[in-house]
């Protein structure tokens, strides 16, 4: 019997309010239900391990090849035809065939078909003779298998720049951010979702597999040679063009899907929901709830990988702490790499070339001198003196203050002696430090306050500032800067604009010197939602 028919039969006999767990439906995993599907046998997956696996896959190949002409029935006579062209099958029968063809349907790897055609007695009509077509699962698998097949023992993978820029720029139009105001619907909103979730498949994959080809046995092998020498500069350039690339898009991603509302969110699932149902799909009865939970889940995901969450950090954090682990490792090698060369080189060429201009002096006298030059001296004396007190580099050695040095006798008898130094109370310079940090912190605060209060503020105007209101803003340009549109978000929800007034430079003022920069304009506003926080 049906397991869901039997469940249901125990339902209708049991009394009314009782509660019913079977683990053949559902297993919890982490509070998570897993689908039934998953607790079933794939029996499609048979002939690959099957006892006659290569009659199986030689026959379900042939299949593959033909289905991808666009010939999706085949006889067995012309299966037959195509088997016996290798020495494998030369003993291979019709009857043999006919049997594997019974259990490839048996196992749903094909769908038989009676052939009605050319039939001219009801004696051939009964005879059924069927034609074949390979079954959707079939069909994957078969292609799963290939790609096994050409992937061979090593890691594939790359670190493509443009799927994170193509994320961007559909993430932006499917949150409206592009500068319609609004988001797409129908055929629009699908395609890009579509091409969305594509590209941030590409680049977790991808990049998950080119790291763990950079990690594996056979690159340490390679790295561990000199022929690693020649590709070191453009494996380091390739790794950080990609970890720039993540630098100058992250940000904007991360504002987008944090600042992107629920409300928002919610439209937009309904909108994949309302357009993925009306897509004809036969043999499939999905309802509207459940397609939105799938979207809501996807966009989590995607959320997730970007932002992370309060019980664990973002994987897009990991891949660039990962990446720039594998840029270090390189580095190690290839300077290990360059001491190994360094101590095996032979020094006989450097050693007769100094033989030769020995053997050209005329006299003792300039043996010795070319021997200063190219040893130094013999015997080194090393003098011990305070730093100098100037900082010109063009002074003379007479122009600084002499150096008094203390020498200790060289007798073992000899002792140091110390003399007793009292403990000195420093709570009162403890005390005036602390006060003096807190002022300094209270004039920041009131500064930082101020400006926020404001909704434009120009650079050009603030004046003298300090030097860490001069680090704030610095940082805040920064971030504006990589950011697409010129603007970014603060801790505490604050969005700022930078905007360039005009192409002269203009000079900030600060206790500790002047920079100069460009004539900026920064421009606050407070998006609605957030709590009033520290910055």
């Amino acid at each position: 019997m049906n397991p869901k028919k039997e469940e249901q039969q125990i339902r209708s006999r049991a009394p009314e309010g009782t509660h019913f767990f079977n683990p053949i439906f559902y297993l919890r995993q982490g509070g998570c239900a897993v689908d039934d599907r998953v607790l079933q046998k794939i029996v499609e997956a048979s002939y690959l391990t099957a006892e006659n696996a290569h009659r199986y896959r030689a026959i379900l190949r042939y299949f593959y090849q033909q289905h991808e002409q666009l010939r999706y029935y085949l006889q067995p006579r012309e299966v037959l035809d195509h088997l016996q062209q290798y020495p494998h099958f030369h003993d291979y029968s019709l009857e043999q065939l006919q049997q594997d063809l019974n259990q490839l349907c048996e196992w749903n790897n094909l769908i038989p078909r009676q052939d009605n055609s050319r039939v001219n007695t009801i004696a051939e009509f009964k005879r059924k003779r069927f034609r074949y077509q390979c079954s959707p699962y079939t069909i994957e698998i078969e292609r799963m298998v290939i790609s096994l097949e050409n992937m061979g023992d090593s890691f594939g993978g790359s670190l493509e720049r443009t799927h994170m820029d193509r994320l961007l720029l559909a993430l932006e139009k499917l949150t409206g951010q592009d500068g319609r105001g609004d988001i797409p619907r129908g055929e629009e909103a699908y395609s890009l979702w579509e091409e969305l979730y594509d590209n941030f498949r590409k680049l977790t994959n991808n990049a998950a597999d080119y790291l763990a080809h950079l990690q594996s046995e056979k690159v340490e092998e390679i790295m561990g040679t000199q022929d690693f020498l020649a590709y070191k500069d453009a494996v380091t350039r390739y790794l950080r063009q990609f970890i720039m690339a993540l630098q100058r898009s992250t940000a904007r991603i991360e504002a987008l899907l944090q600042g992107a509302a629920p409300e928002l969110i919610q439209e937009l699932c309904g909108v994949l929901a309302e357009y993925s149902l009306g897509i004809p799909r036969l043999g499939e009865s999905r309802t509207r709830p459940e397609l939105e939970s799938q979207y809501r889940e996807q966009w989590n995901s995607l959320a997730i990988w970007f932002v992370g969450d309060p019980e664990r950090g973002s994987d897009l954090a990991y891949l660039q702490q990962v990446t720039t682990e594998n840029i270090r490792r390189i580095t190690r090698y290839v300077q290990r790499l360059g001491e190994r060369h360094h101590n095996l080189r032979s020094r006989r060429q450097d050693y007769l070339r100094l033989a030769g201009l020995f053997h050209q002096e005329e006299n003792l006298a300039g043996a010795h001198r070319l021997a200063a030059r190219v040893f130094g001296l013999a015997r080194v004396r090393h003098l011990w003196a305070e730093p100098r007190a100037s900082q010109d580099i063009y002074s003379d050695i007479w122009q600084e203050p002499p150096t008094t040095c203390t020498v200790t006798p060289r007798l073992r008898q000899y002792q140091h002696r110390y003399r007793p130094e009292p403990i000195v109370s420093r709570e009162a310079e403890k005390e005036k430090t602390r006060n003096t940090y807190l002022q300094e912190r209270e004039v920041e605060r009131e500064m930082l306050a101020q400006l926020l209060g404001q909704e434009r503020v120009r650079l050009k105007n603030l004046g003298q500032v300090e030097p860490r209101f001069r680090k704030l803003i610095l940082g805040w340009i920064s971030r504006c800067t990589m950011a697409r549109g010129r603007t970014t978000r603060t801790d505490n929800g604050q969005v700022i604009s930078l905007r360039l007034i005009s192409d002269e430079l203009i000079t900030l003022r600060a206790r500790d010197g002047d920079l100069s920069l460009p004539d900026y304009e920064l421009v606050f506003r407070k998006e609605a939602g957030h709590g009033e926080q520290g910055i």
